[in-house]
């Protein structure tokens, strides 16, 4: 019987080959059986406590094996699981909490205080659980949640194909997120057909660096390797050192990062060329970049360096994966490639007068509006219907916000973002929430917020900044320190300019492109 949901694969592959290595985290090593064993022990500690169908849980922690137990254990339960970028501040992650009415949060050491303070504002929340990153010593925490003993047999797996599994949260417009809706069925159905476009196999280990709040790193590397039965190494985060070590000298067969990642790689591969160490893969078969635009230059570099061409694809949070270059076939620079099996795409004209379907579609080769539909599209926006009516044509297409052409060969090329999505280290930044948090400081009169090329990040943030003569001094390290103390990180801004004003059109409408090119005008 094929799976229905993402802990029927975890119950099937545990079943057929429980012996066989699933998870390796820093010298430690889970089978299939004791992964599932871990996992069947916090689905039975979650429904004594009480945990229901439906249910929200928010897991705010980092890249440890316990994330991985605590999300199948929800989705076991029939709960849907909220991930939290663990860079989030106190205002970020208490929308997230606060709109997706979470029951229970997840946390370990490093996010528990955060999680605490925001708590106190989140009256939906009945729980907090603070685990410590290894399964083992999970299991009393886990445990100790139950307010009984009860059935030490994990319950059935209340979970199905239409059941929702993630409420995966990315920015909008108007700078708060929205929570897309993917359920089990949409997850399945891309992770079965990233395999087939990628020959995943059993025999395959990924060594996955990427977050696991990320759909590039939980909807791609782990529900993948789950589909088809394989191994994966999970590290806590990127360290180029490290990874570079690892897939010289380890099991990996697959990497998927960031164009950043890569970057970083290529850096690091020139110094120990320089301290005449190897650069070759052992085992490596397939590298996989996506969630930012991948340079040519960054391509050809790598194919030269590691004896490797990065394959590239482009996907979202509201759809996991859409299209990729082919594996056997030629992975064109600068292009993301063909639609996977089961994805529809078109191009719309972004300027086209809409009719009954939706648009005229755009054979110019004209940028137009990437529109899709398939099985892994989420179904809408939680608790935001007029987010998700604007998101869908009227006749079921959904309307990505990208720009992009399509070339002879029917591989399509992105050429911009119609909704000023700026995608820096990979990370997804939008110009309306990094505006908020500039224009809260005192001084600031007006801001605008743009993505500049960068080497490292593809994107960096730039903020074009007009101040108040009547205010107080502002300088550029107090917007920085600002900004991070507001916003994750890689919000803030790394370029700033002082400017008298910033260019309108005749209505007052702000004109981004001019930011953009004053601020790359600049010396």
């Amino acid at each position: 019987m094929t799976p229905s949901s993402l802990p029927h694969l975890l119950i099937d592959a545990a079943a057929r080959h429980p012996a066989r290595r699933f998870l390796s985290f820093e010298g430690n090593a889970y089978s299939y059986a004791s992964f599932a064993e871990h996992v069947g022990a916090a689905a039975a500690a979650l429904r004594d406590w009480g945990l229901c169908p439906g249910d929200r849980v928010a897991l705010y922690l980092g890249n440890t094996p316990s994330y991985l137990v605590a999300y199948l254990a929800a989705l076991w339960c029939g709960a849907a699981v909220v991930p939290a970028n663990t860079r989030y501040r106190e205002a970020e992650l208490q929308h997230l909490l606060h709109d997706a009415e979470v029951r229970l949060v997840v946390t370990d050491g490093e996010g528990d205080a955060l999680v605490a303070t925001v708590r106190t504002a989140t009256p939906s929340i009945d729980a907090v659980v603070t685990l410590t990153g290894a399964p083992d010593e999970d299991r009393r925490i886990w445990a100790g949640l139950a307010p009984s003993e009860g059935d030490p047999r994990p319950p059935a797996v209340a979970a199905g194909n239409d059941t929702l599994a993630l409420i995966a949260y990315t920015s909008g417009t108007t700078g708060k997120s929205k929570g897309a809706m993917l359920t089990h069925g949409n997850l399945l159905a891309n992770a079965r057909a990233v395999g087939r476009a990628w020959r995943w196999a059993a025999e395959d280990h990924l060594l996955l660096t990427l977050p696991l709040f990320h759909i590039h790193g939980l909807g791609v590397g782990f529900h993948g390797t789950l589909a088809h039965g394989a191994a994966l190494t999970l590290h806590r985060r990127f360290d180029a050192t490290a990874v570079l070590e690892a897939l010289e000298n380890g099991p990996a067969t697959l990497f998927f990062g960031v164009p950043t990642m890569y970057g970083r790689l290529l850096n690091e591969a020139g110094e120990r060329a320089r301290r005449g160490a190897g650069r070759r893969f052992a085992r490596v078969r397939l590298l996989v970049s996506g969630s930012a635009p991948l340079a040519a230059d960054t391509l050809e570099r790598v194919e030269h360096v590691f004896g490797q061409r990065i394959l590239e694809r482009y996907g979202m949070t509201e759809t996991v994966m859409l299209t990729g270059n082919p594996y056997d076939g030629p992975r064109k620079a600068g292009t993301v490639g063909l639609p996977f099996d089961g994805v529809e795409l078109r191009l719309v004209a972004v300027t086209a007068t809409a009719g009954p379907d939706g648009g005229a579609v755009d054979t110019s080769g004209a940028a137009a509006e990437v529109q899709v539909r398939g099985p892994s599209v989420t179904s809408g926006y939680w608790k935001d219907a007029d987010a998700t009516a604007a998101s869908f044509t009227p006749d079921g297409w959904f309307r990505t916000g990208d720009l992009g052409v399509l070339d002879a060969d029917g591989y399509l090329t992105l050429s911009g973002r119609a909704r000023e999505l700026i995608i820096s280290g990979g990370f997804n930044v939008y110009p309306r929430e990094v505006e908020e948090a500039v224009a809260s400081l005192p001084g600031v009169r007006e801001v605008a917020v743009v993505g500049l090329p960068d080497p490292d990040l593809g994107e960096r943030v730039a903020a074009a900044i007009v101040v108040a003569p009547e205010g107080p001094a502002v300088d550029a390290e107090g917007v920085v320190a600002h900004c991070q103390l507001q916003l994750a990180g890689f919000k803030a801004p790394r370029t700033i300019a002082f400017v008298e004003e910033l260019p309108r059109n005749a209505m007052g409408k702000l004109l981004r492109q001019a930011v953009r090119d004053r601020l790359l005008e600049a010396p």
